[in-house]
């Protein structure tokens, strides 16, 4: 009879953590708890600290900006924000060659304006709806993906 008893007892539909066995766990956690509390934060608090920075550190990576600009670049049009940003510093460079011809200064000129134009658009879609929204991030990207071919050739890359 106490064999059958004790088989009832491990059977797995019977619960594990009884009222007895919780107040137990609580009342060891109360006593082992103070001591170990200011020795693991720490430890947790840096391991969290790192973990961001590198979140922060692989997000700047992929949209090719410093890890302080990020923060330039947030939200659902970040990433065209960013490619924005480094066809103008481009341009910048093509209309400061040494070697740059007027018609390289009036490529340079007639993109500034489109890129104006174009983080213009993508700032106004931030507050668009998301269909609306995507359509214009992807006109954007269009016109963005067409200037930088043409900004590459003029490089001669």
């Amino acid at each position: 009879m106490a064999l059958r008893k004790r088989a009832a007892e491990v059977l797995p539909g019977e619960p594990r953590l009884t009222p007895k066995k919780a107040k137990n766990a609580l009342a060891v956690a109360k006593i082992v708890a103070p001591a170990v509390i200011p020795v693991v934060v720490p430890f947790v608090l840096r391991a969290f600290g790192e973990a961001r920075d590198r979140v922060d550190r692989m997000k700047a990576r992929r949209l090719g900006v410093a890890v302080g600009d990020l923060a330039k670049y947030s939200g659902k049009g970040g990433s065209l924000h960013a490619r924005i940003t480094g066809a103008a510093e481009a341009v910048e460079e093509l209309r400061g060659r040494k070697d740059a011809t007027d018609e390289d200064r009036k490529f340079a000129d007639k993109s500034e304006v489109t890129l104006r134009q174009l983080a213009a658009a993508v700032r106004a879609a931030e507050r668009m709806p998301a269909a609306r929204r995507r359509a214009a991030h992807k006109a954007a990207a269009t016109a963005l993906d067409e200037l930088e071919q043409r900004l590459l050739s003029r490089l001669g890359i």
